[in-house]
């Protein structure tokens, strides 16, 4: 019975454990972007931790029950209340964030390789090496397994991070409270684990309880403007801000657009191209869940659908269901022109044939490599596939002001494709100025006038749109290649320095 109890506790020990490291490596993928680097460093410097832990584990000698229970309790306190800390430093004081954010890996690191090493050694009284190694680590690698699959599914589209770890951190205290249940008889000094094991979950309880307020404390610091709604999904952070009458939407912390110039984005983003194709038809939106570039597109009478291809199902819920949201869009995701898909665009490019005389292609920056892969030369390659003749292709391209090597490394990439490209940009007040490429099979020229009504662009100053001024000339830049990234390292350079 004992040695049962014992195995499924390094089954939840296992879960509890993956979940903390998880936990970090999403919290910092989502303040600091590039989560390749980010999992990496976290995964690595866990690890490490973990293996002190274990080494360490040789100088308890006596009182094995007692330690084990103790250090159940030291990782589900810490553990538990690791993202909530952590989102509040960020939000309070961002400077010292990354030495919290490995201390706190580290320290989490040590008490988990602690745990498994003191659970073999109770247990090796009953078991022999053979059972027992076999057996600790089948239910080792089923925690992991179990946890590795609830965390994207379940726990952070439903929980949310902070309530994520809360709530495994009361799985840590829960293991503990049961282990010193089930050796009452052997521990010395039960009740005063009994009293901590019961704090420490009260304390855990009561965050989780409180944990939407605690969230909405911490983001109330880091956004100036009043948070009225905020989610987090699979994919991201969706957090929409108001002041008077000005909505932003924040994905990952970063700014997406200002209601009160966001026309002049998208106006940019898809008229200089589509006013010179008057026979369009078919369009292709890949990203732009939000709906605003939709908008934009459905001011042409003779364009007959628009497919919309967003990876995230709650941006467009979200856009197609708020009223303030689908006043912002003029209700273009329930237009019977439009078709929504949720997918990754690069599957549903891969996985369909059809020909499109339009396509706008509205991205976040690539700030990680999830996303940097949609920038590269194997997307180009793919996304000329399903160009009609004629047709033309957007994409939004970052700044060529801030992120000046990331433009024009986009511009080479689509070159490099076989597809004539050519580079414009436009001033956002929100962002500054903002960089977009046309690219087709034939040169482009502007359009001598715009038969929509637009609240930015005119045909006399479309043409400046095309000129670039010295510090925004083109660079030199390697092309973005799906296997090397390389516009993810230019755009974190770049971006870095714009902070400082």
């Amino acid at each position: 019975m004992l040695n049962h109890a014992l195995l499924f506790s390094v089954f939840v020990v296992a879960s509890c454990g993956l979940a903390y490291e998880l936990i970090a490596g999403a919290l910092a993928s989502y303040l600091l972007g590039d989560s390749v680097t980010q999992f990496s460093t976290v995964i690595g410097t866990y690890l490490f931790a973990m293996g002190i832990g274990s080494w360490l584990s040789r100088y308890v000698e006596q009182h094995l029950i007692a330690r084990f229970i103790q250090v159940e309790l030291m990782v589900g306190v810490l553990g538990g209340f690791s993202a909530a800390a952590l989102f509040f430093i960020f939000a309070w004081a961002p400077a010292p964030f990354k030495l919290a954010l490995y201390l706190s890996v580290f320290a989490v690191g040590v008490m988990v390789g602690l745990e498994i090493p003191l659970i073999m050694r109770i247990l090796k009284r009953d078991l022999s090496l053979k059972d027992l190694i076999s057996q600790v680590l089948t239910f080792d690698y089923l925690g992991a397994l179990a946890v590795s699959i609830l965390f994207p599914l379940l726990l952070v589209p439903h929980l949310g991070l902070m309530r994520s770890g809360l709530l495994f951190g009361l799985l840590n205290v829960a293991v503990a409270m049961w282990a010193s249940w089930l050796f009452r008889g052997q521990l010395r000094n039960f009740r005063w684990l009994r009293v901590q094991g019961g704090a420490a979950a009260l304390a855990l309880l009561a965050a989780f309880v409180a944990a939407g307020e605690l969230t909405s404390l911490a983001e109330a610091r880091l956004y100036a403007d009043e948070i009225v709604h905020a989610e987090s999904t699979p994919y991201q952070r969706i957090v929409i801000t108001r002041w008077k009458d000005d909505l932003r939407l924040h994905l990952n912390n970063n700014l997406q657009f200002s209601s009160r110039d966001e026309y002049r984005y998208h106006e940019a983003l898809i008229h200089p191209g589509l006013s010179t194709l008057p026979a369009a038809r078919r369009v292709l939106v890949l990203g732009g869940g939000d709906g605003l570039a939709v908008r934009e597109i459905l001011k042409y009478p003779q364009v007959e659908s628009v497919t919309l291809v967003d990876l995230d199902p709650a941006m467009t819920r979200l856009f197609a269901s708020a009223q303030p949201l689908r006043e912002l869009n003029d209700d273009a995701l329930h237009s019977a022109k439009v078709t929504v898909v949720n997918a990754d665009a690069l599957q549903w490019l891969e996985e369909n044939d059809e020909l499109f005389d339009f396509v706008v292609v509205d991205f976040p920056d690539p700030s990680n490599f999830a996303i940097g892969k949609l920038y590269s030369s194997a997307f180009y390659r793919l996304l000329d596939k399903h160009l009609a003749g004629g047709a033309l292709a957007v994409i939004q391209s970052t700044s060529p002001l801030y992120a000046r090597q990331s433009f024009w490394c986009i511009v080479s990439t689509l070159e490099s494709v076989g597809l004539v490209a050519t580079p414009y940009h436009a001033l956002v007040p929100s962002f500054g100025e903002w960089g977009f490429v046309l690219a087709g099979r034939r040169s482009y020229q502007p359009p001598q006038s715009y038969a929509i009504a637009t609240r930015f662009l005119t045909a006399a100053a479309t043409p400046a749109l095309f000129q670039f001024p010295k510090d925004m000339a083109r660079v030199e830049a390697e092309i973005n290649r799906l296997n090397s990234q390389v516009l993810v390292r230019y755009f974190e350079q770049e971006w870095r320095q714009v902070i400082r």
